[in-house]
């Protein structure tokens, strides 16, 4: 066991991994001459793993995982994570929103006894596009999981090996770093670290990305989509009753009952496009059930640099 490792997701970040490892050696060398940095090259177009060669040659600090394939940013993060060796583990994303130096309140923190310690951004640098949806999802997400998830806090943190080793028990294909730690339930805090700017790259995640990631935690974190289903299910149920109570008693009463051919249709449809939502979030969950039966390999590595494992 070493003393910390950082552990460093990338994809779309080339123009930032010199800058980053150097205010990283920096920070890192103060509080100890313990530690690794691990990045883990999630195939990214850019072709990275040539400067994470690099670095790796230069600075035995500097460990390197590269994937087949493209398996994401979360999976990218558990590879990490497994290859670590440290009594403390950061996770931070790559192209430095996340300051190398806020690391060392990080590991001052969770010295004071507490297993996980959380980043809330300061004055985060994104659209207002992307902070609106951020929020959102996190509003439903809170509803439908029953969590108080705030919407600033990233992946930006630090665990000590209890917290880590439970996590590398959760196997789930559909992964969330912070809320599977949320989730474990060790003695967390929270601290405020101002954000910066993107020093290079672009977010990776389109809105149609966010949307699947979104149902993807949704449903892997929670059963409560499928109990509104029957809920919805029930309302209408009751409101299609009640309509035929009020036929009838118009047929009874007054020997009418209310014609059109367009009501007829609107209610078919209406009625139709509930069941098949209904329908399609059952579906969701058959399909979460069936990607963990086949039991794949949640990423496969490629190559390594300075791995003896």
């Amino acid at each position: 066991m070493m003393e910390l490792s950082v552990v460093i997701p990338e994809y779309g970040c080339r123009e930032a991994i010199f800058e980053l490892h150097r205010r990283l050696s920096e920070t890192l060398s103060k509080l100890t001459d313990d530690y690794e940095i691990i990045f883990v090259e999630d195939r990214d177009p850019q072709n990275s793993w040539e400067d994470i060669q690099k670095l790796a040659a230069e600075d035995a600090h500097v460990k390197g995982i590269r994937f087949t394939r493209n398996f994401g940013q979360e999976r990218a993060i558990t590879a990490g994570i497994t290859a670590s060796k440290g009594n403390y583990v950061v996770v931070m994303d790559c192209d430095l929103q996340d300051r190398p130096e806020g690391i060392e309140g990080l590991y001052r923190t969770v010295k004071q006894g507490y297993d996980v310690v959380f980043v809330r951004r300061k004055e985060r640098r994104d659209t207002a596009l992307t902070k609106f949806l951020s929020g959102m999802f996190y509003r439903v997400y809170n509803y439908l999981a029953d969590d108080d998830y705030d919407p600033d806090i990233g992946n930006f943190s630090i665990a000590g090996r209890r917290a880590i080793n439970s996590f590398l028990t959760m196997n789930e294909t559909n992964r969330g770093y912070i809320m599977f730690l949320k989730w474990l339930g060790y003695p967390s805090v929270t601290i405020d670290i101002t954000a910066d700017e993107r020093a290079a790259g672009k977010s990776s995640y389109s809105f149609r990305k966010k949307v699947r990631y979104a149902i993807q935690e949704i449903t892997a974190q929670s059963n409560k989509p499928l109990l509104l289903s029957i809920y919805i299910g029930l309302l209408f149920s009751c409101f299609a009753l009640l309509l035929i109570i009020w036929l009838i008693l118009r047929r009874l009463l007054d020997g009418s009952t209310p014609e059109g051919w367009v009501s007829l249709m609107v209610s078919i449809y209406l009625v139709g496009g509930i069941l098949l939502s209904v329908l399609g979030v059952h579906g969701i969950y058959v399909g979460n059930i069936y990607n963990e039966v086949r039991s794949r390999p949640l990423y496969v590595i490629d190559e390594t640099r300075n791995l003896e494992d």
